[in-house]
């Protein structure tokens, strides 16, 4: 049994069984049947499948949005954004993704000709957190269906709700049974549902932990899997910056999603030169975020998760003051049923300590100050993440500079760092591997063969 609880009160929201053994081989044998009958539909008949998907998720977006807060305490006004994003991916893939799958030629120097063609291979299975819980499924999902694959949706426990809902608006968008099979299940079975003969491959978005154990037992068996890690983004701050956006962006990249989130900058690095004013106007700027009830519209950070995450955040939080970092504020646990705490900001951390390599997933930021562009540089590099980064300049020497230099999947200039979806996505490093978005996604889990034909 999974029961879901909302931690802005600490009260039970709905219980779900899960499945078992038989339960979990009856998904699969689905998604097999149905994968042999999609793979053979046309690439209209698919895109009419995301495009009814990408309607419905405007059409129920206030449902949908409620829903998430209720689940997991995001703020309403960003959850409506994130169902927002979703649909507009959807749209975008049954838009812009058929030219993505036409075969490319080549004349061979014998005379022949060569052909690629992207074909579908099969189910794949989605690990995903509950951080983003449309998005980060939506992501997978919309190139799967335009592949001809199916999916198959471990879900996390605290988002059963969620999951439900969007196995069942595929189906209302006209998919058939089986394209898209929500396996409420523990993470105990995931290991054998990876080795089934069944499954052809992997995804996952994820903590390091969960990311090592999905690859390891996706290569002991062979499969392919794509892996989106945790974070420790660098925001780093030059003397060219403008400084009022550079600040309220800031605050935006620690608290969004009440600081739960891999990709948005964790440890703000500003140059010696303007570190004066802009930690005095960050630090009040980060007080002045309204904490409240997330279905309101006006709050800007709500509870986490869940308690256990809440605590883990403040576990980290007093073990980096006993490392010698120095909390300027917050970080406090609030006596009130749920998973509440403030917002809060480290300083004094050192460089390649166990907090500065940590990813903090909530409310708490880190703030350096660093003597010129390579001390900023190295501040960045010193974690063992890669996964996203930020840099506010105006000077297009140091945007070159940046981009080759920082240790990352993406990096943003002057704005939040986040993933867009006409671009790629993923990192390096221990942030995973693999990009998702693009026809890059569209691609990872499909198979490029080759057709050669003689002169």
């Amino acid at each position: 049994m999974i029961t879901t609880i909302n931690p802005a009160t600490g009260e039970t929201i709905a219980e779900y069984e899960t499945l078992d053994k038989n339960g979990i081989d009856r998904k699969l044998e689905t998604a097999t049947r149905t994968y042999r009958e999609w793979r053979t539909t046309s690439i209209g008949q698919r895109t009419k499948v995301l495009a009814a998907l990408g309607d419905l998720y405007e059409s129920n977006k206030e449902e949908l949005a409620k829903l998430a807060v209720t689940e997991m305490g995001k703020p309403i006004t960003q959850a409506r954004s994130e169902v927002e994003k979703c649909a507009s991916l959807l749209h975008y893939y049954a838009e812009h993704g058929p030219p993505m799958l036409e075969s490319k030629f080549w004349d061979l120097s014998d005379g022949g000709r060569a052909e690629a063609r992207w074909l579908p291979q099969g189910p794949v299975l989605a690990v995903m957190p509950w951080n983003f819980p449309y998005w980060q499924v939506i992501r997978f999902l919309a190139p799967t269906i335009l592949a001809g694959n199916v999916g198959l949706l471990k879900h996390a426990s605290i988002v059963q709700g969620v999951a439900q809902r969007m196995e069942e608006l595929v189906v209302e968008a006209g998919g058939p049974e089986g394209l898209f099979q929500n396996l409420c299940v523990s993470s105990d079975p995931i290991a054998d549902v990876i080795a089934d003969t069944r499954v052809v491959a992997a995804t996952l978005t994820g903590s390091e932990g969960a990311g090592s154990a999905v690859a390891q037992q996706a290569g002991k068996h062979l499969k392919k899997v794509v892996l989106e890690l945790g974070g420790s983004d660098p925001f780093i701050v030059m003397p060219s910056a403008d400084m009022d956006q550079a600040v309220k962006d800031a605050v935006t990249a620690r608290i969004q999603n009440n600081g739960q989130s891999c990709i948005c900058g964790k440890r703000t690095i500003v140059h010696a030169d303007i570190y004066d004013d802009f930690s005095e106007r960050f630090i009040q700027a980060l007080k002045d975020v309204k904490l409240g009830d997330p279905m309101d519209e006006d709050t800007g950070l709500g509870p986490l998760s869940s308690e256990g995450q809440r605590d883990t955040v403040l576990d980290q939080v007093e073990k980096a003051k006993k490392e010698g970092c120095t909390l300027l504020f917050g970080a406090e646990k609030i006596d009130k049923p749920g998973a509440w705490m403030t917002a809060g900001l480290l300083t004094d951390v050192a460089v390649g300590s166990e907090t500065g390599t940590d990813e903090i997933f909530g409310p708490v930021g880190q703030l350096y100050k660093a003597k010129d562009i390579d001390e900023a540089t190295t501040i960045a590099n010193a974690i063992p993440f890669g996964l996203g980064s930020a840099v506010w300049t105006n000077d297009e020497g140091e945007k070159e500079h940046f981009a080759n230099a920082i240790e990352a999947g993406m990096t943003t200039f002057n704005g939040v760092n986040g993933s867009k979806i006409e671009a790629p996505f993923g990192g390096i490093k221990r942030s995973g591997h693999g990009r998702e978005l693009a026809e890059f996604g569209l691609h990872e889990f499909m198979n490029l063969k080759t057709l050669v034909h003689p002169a």
